[in-house]
């Protein structure tokens, strides 16, 4: 398949979340074509951008802000800024990394306007101590299995929700989004031994026989597909002036 063929396909194949790039930081083959032809304002490279990252930027700001909505509302700020600004990227990172990085900065400029000088790293005593929520573990031949399921994945968000903003970033990025230990450092702005301490301490917060329980469900933690993905799509075309 060759490029242009694999753009086509990316942006009529729905809204999966996959982020291009995830796990390399260098610019790849996909990324340039895809900046090569949404510069040109090619519709169909713009929205498979986005629908390549709508996932990975959701989570991000929500790990930020906690807010569904005003999540929503700074991934589309970010991605108006992204594209509108495109000609800067220069493809020293990936694709995906460069989003992630416009999306942080416009979740945490939001968060500072509504807490006027919060310091990101500033941890409140006792914070370590974070609450966790335990459940039960579900009978392996309950019929119910699906609604069992849900619950499971509320008190997972509410529990990640419960960390220390340092910690929940590191983790949110590391272990839900399956990033790497360098672009997670590149994305957060630490060096990789600090990231490696705080996925640990966040791993301890929210104790071993939490993480045993969840098992893969943590990575169906705060959903972004389908119509919302979809939304938010089609609200940032509107936005760059695509019919």
């Amino acid at each position: 398949m060759v490029a242009e063929d694999r753009v086509d396909a990316l942006a009529t194949d729905g809204c999966h979340g996959v982020a291009t790039g995830a796990g390399d930081d260098r610019l790849e083959s996909g990324d340039a074509e895809l900046v090569r032809r949404a510069l040109a304002r090619d519709e169909a490279a713009v929205r498979a951008i986005m629908q390549a990252n709508n996932r990975r930027l959701y989570r991000l700001a929500r790990g930020i802000l906690r807010n569904d909505s005003e999540a929503e509302d700074v991934v589309q700020e970010a991605y108006v800024r992204a594209f509108t600004h495109l000609e800067s990227f220069r493809g020293d990172s990936s694709l995906s990394t460069w989003l992630s990085r416009i999306t942080m900065n416009e979740a945490l400029g939001r968060l500072r306007r509504q807490r006027p000088g919060v310091d990101i790293d500033a941890l409140p005593q006792g914070a370590l101590e974070a609450q966790i929520i335990q459940f039960p573990l579900a009978a392996g031949d309950d019929p119910e299995k699906s609604m069992a399921q849900r619950e499971i994945q509320h008190v997972v968000e509410h529990a990640i929700d419960e960390l220390p903003e340092p910690f929940r970033l590191v983790f949110i990025t590391r272990v839900i989004e399956g990033m790497n230990v360098e672009e997670t450092a590149e994305i957060l702005g630490l060096n990789p031994v600090t990231v490696k301490t705080r996925l640990h301490r966040a791993r301890t917060m929210l104790r071993d026989n939490v993480e045993k329980k969840i098992g893969p469900v943590v990575m169906e933690a705060f959903p972004f597909a389908g119509k919302r993905c979809e939304r938010l799509t089609g609200a940032v075309l509107k936005r760059l002036g695509f019919d």
